[in-house]
């Protein structure tokens, strides 16, 4: 599980740990005192993601789930959009989960139960303003796992892309600060007039609640879940 150092990934390697599974918990600085086994691994690089991967299969001698979690935001105009920051984001958001895939590949291949699930966004199927990078990963991030399921099929690998919209994580919190600067609103009415927007239901997902999906596409019966987008999006995506 990458990304599992706070929210989203914490609250998914929490749940996995509590159903049974043995969870390494790998992010840039992974709290020692959270669900599973902590790794730190720069996920940026080739050598961080191959590390990732062997440091699971030399503690647990198996790979059977890979969870693909880290990710981060920049909320920008297009015209002052950090280059810097578009290749950072693809590197997390969309390179890293490729590699996590393709070093996990022959390990998944022999699991009885092989799933490998990335956690994207309902920004993978639809866009917004100001989020050139994250919105375009995320879009690749499906991608990625409709070919992973192509490929994968035969071995019994299933591979989604969990797409929740807006969860209470710090992520989502520290965005408010830059919708209300590039809105020109108050970080209150970014929270309700920007943020809070695309949801049909007005409230924030909780991390828990995408936990327990990831849970269920993990289990037993998760397996005829492949090549598609789980999505979660309190009605964001309807119209």
């Amino acid at each position: 599980m990458t990304g599992a150092g706070s929210g989203i990934g914490s609250a998914i390697a929490d749940r996995l740990a509590a159903d049974g599974l043995d969870v390494l918990a790998v992010d840039l600085k992974p709290a020692e005192d959270g669900p599973g086994e902590p790794f730190e691994a720069d996920l940026t690089t080739r050598e961080g993601n191959l590390a990732a991967v062997d440091a699971a299969l030399e503690r647990f001698g198996a790979l059977d789930v890979v969870v693909a979690g880290a990710g981060f935001q920049r909320v920008s105009p297009i015209a002052d959009f950090a280059e810097d920051d578009w290749d950072d984001l693809l590197k997390i958001l969309l390179t890293s989960p490729f590699l996590l895939a393709k070093y996990a590949w022959p390990s998944l291949c022999r699991a009885d139960r092989p799933r490998f699930i990335a956690i994207a966004s309902a920004h993978a199927l639809a866009a917004s303003p100001y989020k050139a990078g994250y919105v375009s990963a995320k879009h690749g991030v499906l991608g990625l796992v409709r070919t992973l399921a192509l490929e994968g099929a035969e071995a019994g690998i299933s591979a989604t892309a969990v797409c929740p919209g807006f969860v209470r994580t710090p992520l989502v919190e520290a965005q408010i600060p830059d919708q209300a600067e590039a809105h020109g609103v108050s970080e209150e009415q970014a929270l309700e007039q920007v943020i809070l927007a695309p949801h049909a239901i007005k409230r924030l997902i909780e991390p828990e609640e995408v936990a327990a999906t990831v849970s269920f596409l993990a289990g037993p019966d998760g397996g005829a879940f492949t090549g598609v987008p789980v999505t979660l999006d309190l009605g964001w995506t309807a119209s």
